[in-house]
């Protein structure tokens, strides 16, 4: 019987890591309510403190892909999900909304930046030659798979005890992955005397990079990259991606939802089930993205997202069931499609050796653009007392993203 290859090893631990570090940051939705019900907050000041976590995560990306090339994986891995455990426990003992900002934006937001920028490019990286589209959409997608599970669990624990019982749920499986980590995870495939998946030779590989400092390395790769189009384009529509999921999707949809009668448990289920689709969805793309064209991939998913997102206030405003989970399935179904491809392009343009580092900038645009619209969405609700012109304008954009990516200068198979 042939062995498994201890790559497929290392990608289940990292699928089960960003599954924890993704529920963190897909859960802010479910909190808000209960939030403000408990410490009389401001609504805009809630949503600030998720928007401050999604903004440092996406930011710290580069540096993270630098720090993995000096630190390693295992170190690095162990180092996030430490930090996550401490802020989560930090939680608890939060009274006024500074400390929210403080806790959830900074410590949660920056245990979390590992596992949800640069961690699945660089493990498809290192320990995949063959399949490493298919890795790419595989860890793009634990995301989804952590919002499936949890996200209902999350809402029902919330409705019938409290949200510090739904915090204590996400700590215990913090610290069961940092074992997890600590047990399983291998720097690269050479120190366990193995290549990475699909490659037939041993390639001698020269560890230069760990003597640099990892914040020149993260600047050198920016400097190299701005003057290259591609990267503005792609920046500028991963910029509109985050905008129009995590920030506003993953942040105030349960919210929306809520703001039209529909219960809390019903709302965080809805996009529970966007999660299965996202998890089809994002998987598919990595398998695409080894055989076709990705720029018409991200074209076509971009032009479907904004489509679905103008749908989403017409759908509660006439109160359907079936237009709404019409929406569920069609947003849900490129959620995160747009990673793999956006990570092949990047790859191709940049080369291996600097495509985690550069791909970590374009995700801090990403997340700069979630963080307008966690924060951005609050603001509107405030003057509005609604979140349609939010939705209406984020449709609107995934259009314009749709326009970037066509642009972008096709790679020959020899640039590729």
């Amino acid at each position: 019987m042939k062995r498994v290859h201890y790559s497929w090893f290392i990608l289940i631990v990292t699928f089960f890591s960003i599954i924890v570090a993704g529920i963190t940051m897909s859960s802010s939705g479910v909190f808000i309510d209960p939030l403000e019900k408990e410490f009389h907050w401001d609504r805009s000041t809630i949503a600030l403190a998720f928007a401050v976590s999604l903004f440092l995560y996406g930011i710290s990306g580069p540096f993270m892909a630098a720090l993995l090339e000096v630190i390693g994986l295992k170190k690095m891995m162990l180092g996030a999900m430490a930090t996550l455990v401490l802020g989560m426990t930090l939680t608890f003992l939060m009274s006024e909304s500074w400390q929210l900002i403080v806790i959830w934006g900074g410590i949660i937001g920056l245990g979390a930046s590992l596992f949800l920028t640069v961690l699945s490019p660089y493990v498809a990286n290192h320990w995949f030659v063959k399949r490493r589209g298919l890795a790419v959409g595989i860890l793009t997608a634990s995301t989804a798979t952590g919002q499936l599970i949890l996200l209902p669990v999350l809402a029902i624990i919330i409705e019938h005890y409290s949200w510090r019982w739904a915090i204590t749920l996400m700590l215990l499986l913090s610290i069961i992955m940092f074992f997890m980590i600590a047990l399983f995870i291998k720097n690269r495939p050479q120190d366990m005397g193995l290549t990475p998946y699909g490659q037939e030779e041993a390639i001698e590989e020269q560890q230069i990079q760990q003597k640099k400092n990892p914040i020149a390395m993260a600047f050198k790769g920016l400097f190299e990259a701005i003057k290259v189009k591609a990267f503005w384009l792609l920046a500028g529509s991963f910029f509109i991606c985050g905008l129009s999921t995590s920030g506003l999707i993953g942040t105030h949809f349960v919210s929306y939802c809520i703001s039209f009668g529909v219960p809390l448990v019903t709302a965080a289920s809805f996009l529970s089930f966007m999660g299965i689709f996202n998890l089809l969805g994002t998987t598919a793309s990595g398998w695409l993205s080894d055989r076709f064209d990705n720029r018409w991939l991200l074209f076509w998913y971009y032009l479907l997202r904004g489509a679905s997102l103008l749908l989403l206030p017409y759908a509660l405003a006439q109160g359907s069931f079936v237009l709404l989970t019409i929406f569920t399935i069609f947003y849900g179904l490129d959620w995160i499609a747009t990673v793999p491809p956006t990570i092949s392009i990047t790859r191709q343009i940049f080369g291996m050796q600097k495509s985690s580092i550069i791909y970590g900038w374009i995700f801090a645009s990403h997340q700069a653009g979630a963080a307008v619209a966690a924060y951005g969405g609050g603001l509107i609700y405030k003057f509005f007392n609604s979140y349609t012109w939010a939705f209406f304008l984020a449709g609107m954009f995934c259009a314009m993203a749709s326009l970037f990516v066509i642009i972008v200068k096709k790679q020959t198979p020899q640039q590729a």
